[in-house]
């Protein structure tokens, strides 16, 4: 269960303001079809979150728990720095909507946005981490869907209402924590 509600939460919160949240107001105003935004965002997160489950389940086959332990918490120690930087909408391309419409358009933008993104580091970290791939691509997905699917509904509007560096505050203190956790917690640094 704590693999589940760490992912949820940090995903949910690293991913405000994130350039994916950004993609999802963009796609909304500009399409206005939640529906089939809202199913992109669900399958490309799987797809692309399935993958960094899998390479997070499968680096700790190749590592030792201690070498394991140091580069996840270094990890997240770095994660929690990268995540107090905001992200921008870089070169997004919505044209391709008339060619595959608002679902494909948002799956390929959203999948492709993911690749490399704080979201998806993490989670292959967390998967590694928790040694449950499945569950954490549950959580980071649902985390992702509390983050975007506002985003969806409410537009540009939400973004002026939140805080974001609060919010930026809060999930690079849960990876800084979770850094912490993992190099001076014992799990790993006892071998």
């Amino acid at each position: 269960m704590e693999a589940l509600l760490v992912s949820t939460g940090v995903v949910a919160l690293a991913e405000i303001g994130d350039k994916t949240q950004l993609l999802a107001f963009v796609l909304a105003a500009r399409f206005k079809a939640p529906r089939p935004i809202i199913l992109g965002i669900l399958l490309a997160t799987l797809a692309n979150h399935g993958v960094a489950g899998a390479l997070g389940a499968w680096i700790t086959t190749l590592l030792s728990p201690a070498l394991l332990g140091w580069i996840l918490g270094l990890g997240f120690l770095a994660m929690a720095i990268w995540t107090l930087v905001p992200d921008k909408l870089e070169n997004t391309d919505t044209s391709t909507a008339t060619r595959w419409g608002v679902f494909g358009t948002t799956f390929i933008t959203f999948f492709l946005a993911e690749m490399g993104d704080k979201t998806q580091i993490a989670t292959v970290a967390l998967a590694a981490h928790y040694a449950l791939p499945v569950v954490v691509v549950i959580g980071t997905t649902i985390g992702m869907l509390i983050a975007n699917v506002p985003a969806v509904f409410a537009g540009e509007r939400l973004s002026t209402k939140i805080p974001l560096r609060l919010i930026r505050a809060i999930a690079a203190s849960l990876l800084a924590l979770l850094g912490l956790l993992t190099l001076f917690g014992g799990r790993y640094l006892q071998s």
